[in-house]
């Protein structure tokens, strides 16, 4: 007998609560297999099964019994009264477990803080407490370290908290913006784990963005010997690649989702800061036939991951002899090639995505697409 209708998801258990499994087998009269908390562990630290409390017909009886359980008040054969009661009355008897049982996860959840979502958060995410012993490994270290750098919320109440408290932190943090980037990444792990447990009743990570420029954006140019070798050899795909970023200035990244507009040459996007998004750069006369050839073969800018083709990229230019250069070192170079031809700075600022101080250029500036390609063009080949 199924006395609350059979739903295709039923509300998640805590953990230390116990289990309810549905047995296989089409024809039992009570399929569902109500198990307490494990409690014991095997030396490889798997849990050692355990005995079944009772097996009954309904999901929701079994959820019952384990409350019971939860509470000390049950004992073999209670799970009786729940087959033996009438509709209604069972009916109103789960209702009433339930509604008590949400109330009191809200309150559980209402109670927990930063520090403490964040611990669940650690141990789910790592498998071992965020206190345990021996040596951390890189990601994790630079969990911690956002989490250190997030000390201000520590002790505030995580369902509470609000876009413009995380904004703040990240607002008032004095470190650079890889630091910055890690509480923001940090802030939506949580919110990941939280909404994923009923802990949170949205995510306002989302809404956090880093409103300064990349300070930690360090590089060497391509010299002129370097720049015309590349151009000798600009038939290779992963020069191409690196020819177009020293021509154009996106981060490596922003080649991903970055926009092709082959009718006015241009590309659009752009990531991390609010100057450096959704940003225009015309697309000089020097690589559109590399960027048409490379659109044709491989229907995009960038067809692997951003990792794959930093090790392409470092195993070509050692094949050519060239010094070691990174992906961001074509964002310098494209910098460099633009103070080199005298590229209007406030101009230069726009197609590389930097945020101005001054009102006047932050707020009134106004430039068109025929402005920045009149100044792009000012660019010339290296010989």
């Amino acid at each position: 007998m199924c006395i609350v209708g059979r739903r295709k998801k039923y509300p998640k258990l805590p953990n230390g609560f116990g289990s309810i499994k549905r047995l296989s087998g089409k024809n039992r009269t009570n399929p569902y297999g109500v198990y307490p908390p494990t409690t014991e562990f095997d030396s490889d630290g798997n849990p050692v099964p355990v005995k079944a409390l009772c097996y009954v017909d309904d999901w929701y009886k079994g959820f019952t019994v384990l409350t019971w359980y939860k509470h000390g008040e049950y004992y073999p054969g209670r799970e009786k009264e729940l087959t033996e009661a009438g509709n209604s009355s069972l009916n109103g008897m789960i209702e009433k477990i339930l509604s008590k049982y949400s109330q009191s996860k809200r309150e559980i959840a209402d109670q927990k803080t930063f520090a403490d979502i964040f611990l669940e958060y650690y141990e789910n995410k790592f498998g071992q407490p965020y206190n345990h012993p021996g040596k951390k490994r890189p990601m994790e270290r630079s969990v911690c370290a956002a989490y250190k750098n997030s000390s201000v919320l520590h002790n505030e109440s995580f369902r509470n908290l609000t876009a413009n408290t995380l904004q703040s932190v990240v607002d008032d943090c004095p470190l650079k913006h890889a630091s910055l980037e890690l509480i923001v990444t940090l802030f939506h792990q949580m919110y990941a784990y939280a909404d994923a447990n009923d802990l949170c009743d949205k995510d306002y990570s989302k809404y956090v963005t880093i409103n300064i420029d990349d300070d930690d954006e360090h590089g060497v140019p391509f010299t002129d010997e370097e720049l015309v070798m590349l151009w000798k050899n600009q038939n290779d795909p992963t020069i191409e690649l690196i020819l177009i970023m020293c021509y154009s200035g996106f981060r490596i990244s922003e080649y991903l989702s970055l926009e092709v507009n082959t009718t006015d040459w241009s590309f659009f996007g752009g990531l991390k800061t609010d100057a450096g998004k959704n940003r225009i750069v015309p697309i000089h006369t020097l690589i559109r036939p590399i960027v048409i050839r490379r659109l044709n073969r491989e229907k995009t800018l960038l067809p692997v991951t951003t990792q794959k083709f930093r090790v392409r990229m470092y195993d070509v230019l050692e094949s050519l002899g060239i010094e070691k250069h990174t992906p961001h070192d074509c964002r310098h170079t494209f910098n460099s090639l633009c103070d080199r031809f005298s590229v209007v700075e406030r101009d230069k600022k726009l197609m590389l995505g930097h945020a101005f101080s001054d009102v006047t250029n932050k707020v009134y500036l106004h430039r068109t697409l025929e402005d920045l390609r009149g100044e792009i063009e000012k660019i010339k080949l290296c010989r």
